[in-house]
């Protein structure tokens, strides 16, 4: 049965929002044929001008189809949008009748507003995360992750973060395989899990000196080692004091901080990417001990790994 699929646009949208989930589900239904069809939409139809001035054409809310899914577009005009009550009353309505309702980047702004969102796990462009977290508490807002699905909720980080998000739901509808195939003919990778970090601990600790840098990858590559503080002093040509004072000072955490940074992040996206048994992943990144890794979790995100897997479906 073809399943129609809503792409809410307003005024200074963000194109690629919106044009990256469109020719996702647009080549799914080439590779499928029949599976999708696309409809854009706006409160009161016409061309919607995006922020870099392209504008696309769109169906009044009111003549919407039937919708399977509900796409809400990102952009600087996301927090505007949301302070309207026919936007707040279009999507509390299509929140009663269709099976997905979802947003890319800053789309996430009214959905929370209009209340969808509160006690959920959702995600936007990390830019942004604060001020969704301040303005609507009642929402637990994760920064660094891709894209989440939460009940009928999925939300997803910025701008490319859609296809990501799209690909997702093309595998949700229609398998692995079609959405790998939309994917190759899209020619973007195959495919970012949701759990993934909008940016790699590796870039977050960097900073702007890459004075640390060649040894950061080098953990990464070998985070099943003990990479204790004289192993990694060693490798720097430095006294283990004068390494761990010169770390702190660049890096802005303690050796062992980072060492548990890295190996978190690996374990999460091998949790959410794999049906790999929680204490082999534990070995695999050099936590050893299921019990450390669950602390280490619970440190850095709140929840054990047992919990992470059990939300991914």
């Amino acid at each position: 049965m073809t399943k129609n699929i809503g792409i809410f646009l307003y005024k200074d949208f963000q194109l690629l929002d919106a044009s990256g989930p469109i020719t996702a589900f647009e080549i799914a239904a080439r590779v499928k044929p029949d599976a999708y069809r696309l409809a854009l939409l706006s409160i009161k139809g016409g061309l919607v001008e995006s922020s870099s001035g392209a504008a696309m054409d769109s169906l009044p809310v009111s003549d919407a189809p039937p919708l399977d899914t509900l796409v809400i577009s990102g952009g600087n005009g996301s927090r505007d949008v949301m302070r309207y009550p026919e936007t707040i009353a279009f999507l509390r309505a299509c929140a009663a009748n269709v099976r997905r309702m979802c947003s890319v980047c800053s789309g996430a702004f009214p959905l929370a507003a209009a209340g969808l969102l509160d006690g959920k796990r959702v995600t936007t462009h990390w830019r942004r995360a604060e001020q969704l977290q301040q303005l609507f508490p009642s929402v637990r807002v994760e920064v660094d992750r891709i894209h989440i699905r939460a009940d009928n909720m999925w939300t997803s980080a910025g701008i490319s973060a859609g296809i990501d998000l799209a690909l997702a739901l093309i595998a949700d509808d229609l398998g692995e395989e079609v959405a790998r195939r939309v994917a190759q003919e899209m020619v973007v990778y195959y495919r970012r899990p949701g759990g993934q970090s909008q940016f790699s601990a590796l870039a977050d600790l960097g900073g702007g000196d890459t004075r640390f840098s060649p040894l950061l990858e080098w953990m990464r590559a070998n985070l099943a080692e003990r990479l204790t503080v004289e192993q990694l002093a060693e490798r720097m040509a430095m006294s283990p004091r004068n390494f761990s004072r010169a770390f702190l000072k660049v890096i802005g955490i303690s050796p062992a901080k980072a060492v548990e940074r890295l190996r978190v992040e690996a374990a999460r996206e091998r949790i959410e990417s794999s049906r790999e048994p929680i204490e082999q992943i534990a070995t695999a990144v050099g936590f050893h001990d299921p019990e450390r890794m669950r602390r280490a979790f619970l440190r850095r995100f709140g929840q054990p790994p047992q919990a992470i897997r059990r939300s991914q479906g």
